[in-house]
């Protein structure tokens, strides 16, 4: 390969963010000459200067919630296009993000520019005939779920199947006793156990649940409450959640992770995160009735979360929209700290968790198939 390629990158959220600069550090161990332009967040900052927009401007939820942000949505479009056509990559690398990624694909192809998506669209959970339109459009797709390779096997379509990059990420965080309570020192904490609340990262889902979450936790006195703060959200968003009992951490998840004891966590890749560090977890999804109704008319698939998804069975308890609330996610708690019986099966279906999902090295194998086919 000719040194000095050029790649546009675009990631719309945390975990994108996060999945993106793996491989963005992964493409420079493979070749030190490239250049990256890329939407993306303070991770990818981190590897490579290159960054046109943040993931804090680019992030929305929910049907009604895109409806109300489309004005803002299709100027972002419409600058990325011009955007990329001025930068003159070598390819354009999407990174999940499908509402916005997969109108810059199809528009991308019909002007010549390669098309690489790595981690796919979650098509098999709804309109699974975007299939169609994702086999013309996109070169090379690269998925992170042992069931998507066969999934769209079924659509004629050969995609690349690296393992989760998660795994990769969390194998770094060795925490031992000392570094423990060095993170308990930093932050203020005391000595009692830690119970984690991941409210999610984007302002809407966090607005929506992060209130529901501490009321249910209020009668463990003898816990101390931490939310896991967002990058892409400010320390004043949080002022109003924290008192005597609450405390916010932005931007050290896996570090609390590893000194929790338990966690209340808003669906998505955080489901994920908190298994493969071992932490008794409930799930937790609530959006405004209007997205909430079309999604249930919509979406094919049987669980929420990652967890459950992968595994094809209810490891983790998932309190959906009604269920999200105060009293549930109170007695579901109490269950994972009290009952051991009930945790040490939920232990066993996290080992099982990560031998299904296989072996590490996602964003290398990622890099060096992607780098051999320019």
């Amino acid at each position: 390969m000719s040194d000095g390629k050029k790649f546009y990158i675009i990631a719309g959220e945390a975990s994108g963010d996060l999945h993106a600069s793996n491989m963005m550090q992964a493409l420079l161990e493979e070749d030190s000459n490239l250049d990256f332009r890329y939407w993306g967040g303070d991770k990818m900052q981190s590897v490579s200067p290159g960054m046109v927009k943040h993931i804090k401007d680019l992030a929305f939820m929910g049907f009604l919630e895109v409806i109300m942000n489309l004005r803002t949505i299709l100027k972002n479009l419409s600058f990325c296009k011009k955007d990329i056509l001025e930068y003159k990559p070598d390819a354009l690398i999407l990174v999940d993000y499908p509402g916005f990624n997969l109108r810059i694909a199809e528009w991308a192809k019909e002007h010549g520019i390669r098309v690489i998506y790595y981690i796919s669209p979650q098509v098999w959970a709804w309109k699974q005939k975007r299939v169609h339109k994702i086999k013309k459009v996109v070169d090379d797709m690269y998925v992170i779920l042992p069931f998507e390779k066969d999934f769209y096997k079924k659509f004629d379509y050969n995609v690349s199947y690296v393992g989760h990059p998660l795994l990769d990420e969390i194998s770094k965080y060795g925490f031992n006793d000392e570094m423990k309570l060095e993170f308990h020192q930093r932050y203020g904490l005391d000595d009692r156990p830690i119970i984690a609340v991941l409210p999610g990262s984007r302002r809407q889902e966090v607005s929506k649940k992060l209130p529901i979450m501490l009321e249910a936790l209020k009668p463990f006195a003898d816990y101390q409450i931490v939310i896991a703060g967002a990058p892409s959200l400010d320390a004043a968003f949080y002022a109003p959640y924290n008192n005597e009992n609450v405390k916010m951490i932005s931007n050290e998840t896996y570090q609390l992770l590893s000194c929790s004891s338990a966690a209340v966590v808003t669906s998505g890749t955080a489901t994920l995160e908190t298994a493969l560090f071992k932490v008794p977890e409930v799930v937790c999804y609530k959006s405004s009735m209007v997205s909430y109704s079309i999604a249930k008319r919509l979406v094919k698939v049987k669980y929420i979360s990652l967890v459950n998804l992968i595994m094809d069975k209810e490891v983790v308890i998932e309190l959906i929209q009604h269920d999200c609330n105060p009293t549930a996610i109170r007695a579901e708690i109490k269950k994972l700290l009290d009952d051991s019986e009930y945790r040490n099966t939920l232990d066993k279906n996290y080992n099982d968790l990560e031998k299904t999902l296989g072996g590490g090295g996602a964003s290398k194998k990622v890099a060096q198939s992607l780098l051999s086919k320019m």
